[in-house]
Order: C-alpha cells, then sequence, then structure tokens
C-alpha cells in the first residue's frame, strides 16, 4: 500500500519506508549513533528531495536516540554533566546550521550542497574508521597493545585551560574540546539532517579519552536534543518537515534501536567499527556515483520563489 507524502509531494510504499526507519534505528543502538547520516541518503536515493529528506530525518534521528538514551540510563553507562555541556554546543550550532540551510535554498543549491557534503564527510570518517579498526584488529591478532585508551594517557585536549571534572567519566578535561566538537555536529545536524554520533563517538574515545563503555549513551544524549531542536527549526523556519513519513521513520527507528541495543553488546569495539566504517564508504561511493553520472533527464524543470 503506497501513502501520499504531503510535503514531499509523492506517493510510497510505507513497508519500504518502516524498513529504513527500523535499520537505521538498529545501528543508532548499536553503534551509539544518531543514524541520519544514512538515513538522509537512502531517501534521497528513494526519490525523496533532499531539504525534506534532511528536515524529516532529524524527526526519526529524534525517536531512535530517545529510546536508546533511556536504555543507557538505566545501566547507568550516561555521563550527564558532559553530555550538558556538549548541549549547549549543540544547540548553538544547531541554530546556526538552519540559518545556512535556508542560505542554500534561497540559492537553489540545496541538492547539490547536500549531497557534496555527504560524499566529503563520509568518505574521510569512513576512511579514518576503516585504518583505524584494521589496525587494530592486526595488532590484536599479533598479541600487540592497541593503539586505544590507556589509564593517565593524555594528549593536546588535556593541557587546555577552564578544566572541569566528570566523575561518571572520571575525566578532568577542558570544557573547550566538548563545545567545540559539539558546535560543530550541531551544524551538520541542520544542514544535513545527521545526529552526528559518528563523528563524536570516534571523538569522545580517541581525543577526549573517555572510557568507551560511557559513550554510546553519553553521545546519544546530545544527539536526541540537537536533532529534536533542528526538527522544530526546520519545520517553523523552512516547511520542510513531512510529517507522514517521520511517523513512518520514527516507528520502524524506536523498534530498531532497541533491537541495536541488545546486540551492541556482543560485538567487539573494534569490529564495530571496521562494520561502521565499510557502511559509511559504501553511502559515500553511491552518492559520489549519483553526482557524477549522466542523469536519465538531463533537464528539469522547477518553479521558483518570486
Amino acid at each position: 500500500m503506497e501513502l501520499y507524502l504531503p510535503i514531499a509531494q509523492m506517493s510510497v510504499h510505507w513497508l519500504v519506508i518502516l524498513g529504513m526507519g527500523g535499520s537505521v534505528g538498529f545501528l543508532s543502538g548499536l553503534f551509539g549513533i544518531g543514524g541520519g547520516f544514512l538515513l538522509a541518503p537512502l531517501l534521497m536515493f528513494a526519490g525523496i528531495p533532499p531539504g525534506v529528506a534532511v528536515a524529516t530525518t532529524t524527526s526519526q534521528v529524534s525517536a531512535a536516540t530517545f529510546s536508546g538514551v533511556v536504555t543507557h540510563w538505566k545501566r547507568k553507562t550516561l555521563d550527564l554533566k558532559m553530555g550538558t555541556l556538549m548541549l549547549c554546543g549543540g544547540l548553538t550550532g544547531t541554530a546556526t546550521g538552519v540559518y545556512i540551510f535556508r542560505l542554500l535554498r534561497e540559492m537553489g543549491q540545496m541538492e547539490f550542497g547536500v549531497a557534496v557534503s555527504y560524499v566529503v564527510l563520509l568518505g574521510s570518517v569512513g576512511s579514518l574508521m576503516l585504518a583505524e579498526s584494521v589496525k587494530t584488529i592486526r595488532d590484536i591478532k599479533a598479541g600487540r597493545t592497541s593503539g586505544g585508551r590507556k589509564p593517565g594517557q593524555h594528549n593536546w585536549i588535556h593541557g587546555l585551560p577552564f578544566k572541569m571534572r566528570f566523575r561518571r567519566s572520571r575525566l578532568y578535561i577542558s570544557i573547550f574540546p566538548p563545545l567545540m566538537f559539539a558546535f560543530m555536529v550541531g551544524v551538520l545536524s541542520a544542514i544535513m539532517g545527521v545526529g552526528g554520533g559518528f563523528i563524536m563517538v570516534p571523538v569522545m574515545i580517541y581525543l577526549i579519552k573517555m572510557p568507551a563503555s560511557m559513550v554510546p549513551g553519553t553521545t546519544l544524549f546530545q544527539v536526541l536534543f540537537v536533532t529534536a531542536t533542528a526538527t522544530i527549526l526546520h519545520s517553523v523556519d523552512n516547511y520542510s518537515v513531512d510529517l507522514v513519513l517521520a511517523a513512518l521513520l520514527i516507528v520502524g527507528g524506536v523498534i530498531g534501536a532497541q533491537i541495536g541495543v541488545r546486540l551492541g553488546g556482543r560485538l567487539r569495539g573494534e569490529q564495530m567499527r571496521f562494520l561502521l566504517a565499510l557502511l559509511t564508504l559504501a553511502v559515500a561511493a553511491r552518492l559520489l556515483y549519483s553526482l557524477v553520472v549522466t542523469p536519465h533527464d538531463v533537464y528539469s524543470l522547477t518553479i521558483g520563489a518570486a
């Protein structure tokens, strides 16, 4: 059965959209990511206009991450103090990103800008994650100590001023790195419909040196409020959130997230990063192909704003 999407102005089969939401929700719970960096491209592949895909994706990410946050809260694997600090930077970035989103749409460069942003971001992050995970797997097989977090190990970030103690994560670091990276994630959330967890997870593990067990829950906490804010701002400012599409994605996302959280404990960290890296690179390759291949319809007519 097909449903008509009023904002996207097209019909889709409800099972296809429900399956997309469930699959991305599963990945959200499994890896501790929002999943928007996969869902928005999938929707675009299905023919959803990029502006609607990006704005509506944030609503699904909010629902999927809420389900994951509740689970991590019950397990006490969430650093509320760190998450609140990251939220301050994330909300500021989200407001900035929504403004940039509106400018791109007014210039008529929304589709191209979103696609190029995804190719660059996913290609870079996916390549780095793949290289790191392969190295870690090889080190483990060879019996060498991996390059992960070691007790007492510090880097340049830990020498910055304005330090704060985070007892849940056993950290004493400057407030600037979490604020800065969270701001960047907020901008990306508004422009690309991503939660940003696929960036924050490696940042929290390798730069901030947060214990791996605390990273998924804390990251999802920040992603939850950032994407919820982006959804509201897109609805009010850009009128690009399709409620019918969002409802289908949310139902699938909530169910998938619960399954992912339960399965996540069965995989080692390097295995999870390896699988996520392959998935990220596959999406980047598909988007790059769509940019360089000759379209079936070389010319298109659109009605511009007066």
